[in-house]
């Protein structure tokens, strides 16, 4: 299995390879040179297994020889064993034909944990293997943060350093990052947002003398082993509502388009999706751009679900690769017009877009209005995020063919929105009840380059 970038000018590399990269040196993103099929029969067997089973026939077809079948099997089983329900993610009916992908099971309670869990261990094994040691730098919005401090914190060959806006988490996901004592993670305050986070990493990973320097990893969604780990709770849920012989639709909370990328290659894969639909709350570019064919930035506005306020969709870049005929020259060109501010997308990939996402847009008080409904009607108290997916999912499905809504993120990740809908304050589970009280440890930074670098020079294990 070979991966090569978006932008076509980089190095053709194995899944380890690119995994322990993270971003292509040409500035793209990693994508398989071809996605492996499951036909109609691999799909039925996949019934009744675990979700480790699931996940091991799903995603090793895309591992090539990275990792024996015995030691990948073993990788999957330790990532998943601290989930704190035994289906992983369970579905839970919320209408008829309307159900809710339940991803908050996981360690720090958000749908990256599914993929963060599973990369640390992949790092661990193949950096031991190796004999090296890397630097891990990520930008947050909020979760991807948490998930991977938690996936790495006292693991003996990285230093981890996360980048989250100051400011634009929540309380619960900044003391997620915060509270860890391991010496290896560190969390950085930046003053920004979020975009500008995931810009100054790309910076870095642009940067060659620095990123060779410090031997420059990224666990951000631009990561491909980020978005296969994904892939798998689109087969196993879909399954259990009757895949292959039934077509399923998918609602996906996303800023950046990631997790809405993972359903993608779910159907290009053979799994029988209908649509999958993007649902984004007033930051909405991805909604304008599906809608009305024109991406372009604007201001970050905060919200009530700031693990969406994102304006630079890093993934949407993996959708465009396909939609415009996996021309690299072409997607580098967009790339190069969105730094000026933004571009138009072409007549034909718009419609190759269109051919598989729907979009919604959801207003501040339309989230605080369906978490309201959903405890009345549904027995359901949702976070903000997946309030809004339930919302648009709500909006466009087709009674006739079952929806699946991603529910993204525990509502005690966001209690304060939560209780002014609800009136209820949900509680953190048991294993983090003491969150509130643990002593914090953050460094705020300037949003700038060479104070970054200074900071993780100084800081990671030499």
């Amino acid at each position: 299995m070979r991966y090569i970038s978006t932008r076509g000018q980089a190095p053709i590399l194995s899944f380890e390879d690119a995994m322990l990269s993270g971003l292509a040196r040409d500035g793209g993103l990693y994508v398989p040179e071809s996605v492996p099929q499951m036909s109609a029969a691999d799909i039925r067997a996949l019934n009744g297994l675990s979700y480790e089973e699931v996940a091991f026939r799903v995603m090793r077809p895309f591992v090539g020889d990275s990792f024996t079948d015995e030691t990948f099997a073993d990788l999957i089983a330790r990532a998943y064993a601290g989930f704190g329900h035994n289906a992983r993610a369970p579905l839970v009916q919320l209408a008829p034909n309307h159900f809710l992908l339940e991803l908050f099971h996981g360690p720090t309670l958000a749908f990256k944990d599914f993929a963060m869990q599973l990369i640390g261990q992949l790092f661990q094994e193949a950096l031991g293997r190796r004999g090296e040691r890397v630097t891990i730098v990520g930008a947050t919005s909020g979760d991807t943060g948490s998930a991977a401090i938690e996936a790495f914190r006292g693991l003996d060959n990285v230093d981890v350093f996360i980048l989250y806006p100051h400011g634009r988490v929540s309380e619960v996901q900044r003391r997620q990052m915060t509270t860890p004592t391991e010496s290896n993670v560190h969390a950085l305050a930046v003053d920004g947002t979020f975009d500008d986070c995931q810009a100054r990493l790309k910076d870095m990973f642009n940067h060659f003398e620095f990123r060779d320097r410090v031997r420059l990893a990224g666990v951000n969604s631009i990561n491909w082993a980020r978005v296969l780990a994904q892939v798998v709770y689109y087969f196993s849920s879909a399954v259990s509502l009757g895949a292959p012989d039934r077509r399923v639709s998918f609602t996906v909370p996303t800023g950046n388009f990631g997790d809405i990328f993972a359903g993608y290659i779910a159907k290009r894969m053979g799994l029988p999706i209908d649509r999958l639909v993007v649902a984004t709350n007033q930051n909405d570019i991805l909604h304008r751009c599906l809608s009305g064919g024109e991406y372009r930035t604007s201001e970050v506005h905060p919200s009530i679900s700031p693990s969406m306020d994102i304006e630079v969709s890093s993934n949407f870049e993996r959708a465009l690769f396909d939609a415009y005929g996996r021309d690299g020259g072409a997607v580098a060109q967009l790339m190069a017009e969105l730094k000026a501010g933004g571009f138009a997308v072409s007549q034909g990939a718009l419609q190759a877009l269109r051919e598989h996402f729907d979009s919604g847009r959801v207003s501040e008080e339309e989230t605080l209005a369906t978490i309201t409904v959903a405890q009345k009607t549904m027995g359901e108290l949702l976070c903000p995020h997946s309030a809004i997916g339930v919302k648009v999912a709500e909006d466009l499905r087709n009674p006739a063919v079952p929806m699946v809504t991603l529910a993204t993120a525990h509502p005690a990740k966001f209690p304060d929105a939560v209780e002014k809908a609800s009136g209820i304050r949900p509680p953190l589970p048991n294993r983090m009840a003491d969150l509130y009280e643990r002593p914090e440890r953050v460094t705020r930074v300037a949003n700038d380059l060479s104070a970054l670098e200074t900071l993780i020079e100084e800081r990671r294990t030499k």
